[in-house]
């Protein structure tokens, strides 16, 4: 099972991909993660994408595409994997496309949460205060919000101009949420 989870900061798409993880057996592949592991580890790359993360602002196309390309060669990810933003732009989608199909295959399924704008404000807010601010990229909710809907946003008119995105309210509790997307994932399979 190859999955892409798009939605806005704060949407939950980490919470719902662990879960996804867990019960499928599948690799979670964040780049935020990645991104933050990096910074940690005082890599070049790292201190750069630190410096532009705690701006709120995204890392170049370039630089997630290739960690991404790298990413997919790993053997964990042979029996699937779940992208955790990524992509966050048109260009990141369009090469990811062509990266896929120069592999021969495919994504399974992508799933937007959608979240309520002031909740997505509480939740990334409340999320920067149980880490103490460790994540940089938390401490500016309005900017992140506004990254989003610039530059990410139109990765979901993408994929529904391609009839390949399934949205899913992301308002309810953790498990709502993740029935809805358990349905959206029977249905596919049952197509």
């Amino acid at each position: 099972m190859r999955l892409i989870l798009l939605g806005p900061p704060g949407a939950g798409k980490g919470t719902q991909a662990q879960r996804l993880v867990d019960k499928h057996g599948i690799v979670q592949l964040s780049t935020g993660d990645m991104l933050r592991a990096a910074a940690a580890a005082g890599t070049p790359v790292g201190r750069k994408a630190k410096a532009i993360m705690d701006r709120g602002e995204l890392v170049p196309d370039d630089v997630m595409i290739e960690i991404i390309s790298e990413r997919l060669d790993r053997p964990d990810t042979s029996n699937g994997f779940i992208l955790d933003g990524f992509p966050r732009t048109v260009a990141q989608a369009e090469a990811l496309d062509k990266l896929l199909e120069y592999r021969g295959t495919t994504i399974d399924a992508i799933l937007e949460i959608t979240v309520d704008e002031k909740v997505l404000r509480d939740r990334i807010e409340g999320r920067a205060k149980e880490t103490g601010g460790t994540r940089g990229d938390d401490k500016s909710t309005a900017t992140r919000l506004e990254v989003y809907r610039r530059q990410t946003a139109p990765v979901a008119d993408y994929y529904r101009k391609k009839g390949m995105l399934k949205q899913v309210d992301g308002m309810g509790s953790v498990e709502d949420v993740a029935a809805l997307i358990d349905a959206h994932l029977r249905a596919l399979a049952e197509a």
